[in-house]
């Protein structure tokens, strides 16, 4: 087919394929770009006719196309337009704020293996628990005075090891 050929069909088809388009457009509200959509259409049309493909009905195959492409740019349009809401998982709890929960375990477990069981322990009694002094020394039957030392001995060996990270 020469170009005067395809140029003499895509002119009879060009009024039906707008119209169809600004149909498409009109019905998922998208924005007016009739023009640009049949324009594509038809270049697509074209090579395909260059390539060989054996067309048996250009203005079928054309109305064909001009659905595709309308489709295509609607569901593009739908995806562009959908914000993510948020990155949560189920429990609400974000992926960012999950990971980060994981690396501080990890980070803490670590460094408490550099300390003396005592250590660990009445540590996480204090930090985790939230207890008292005087509710530390009650549960362990240890002075509050050696608690205090021991947890403030604990504490500067994780500052050490921090620094060393």
């Amino acid at each position: 087919m020469t170009k005067e050929e395809f140029g003499h069909i895509s002119n009879g088809m060009r009024r039906e394929l707008i119209a169809l388009a600004g149909r498409f457009l009109r019905a998922t509200g998208g924005p007016d770009e009739a023009e640009d959509i049949v324009q594509e259409a038809l270049l697509t049309l074209w090579e395909l006719y260059e390539k060989g493909y054996p067309v048996r009905s250009e203005k079928a195959l054309a109305i064909k196309i001009t659905k595709n492409i309308c489709v295509a740019r609607y569901r593009k349009r739908k995806l562009e337009e959908i914000p993510l809401k948020s990155d949560a998982f189920e429990g609400g709890v974000s992926a960012e704020e999950r990971t980060e929960v994981t690396d501080n375990l990890k980070v803490k477990e670590t460094l408490y293996r550099q300390l003396s069981k005592s250590e660990a322990e009445l540590l996480t009694l204090k930090t985790e628990r939230d207890l008292t002094l005087d509710e530390i020394a009650k549960e362990t039957g240890r002075p509050k005075q050696s608690i205090k030392v021991i947890i403030s001995n604990a504490r500067r060996k994780l500052r050490e090891q921090l620094k060393k990270l």
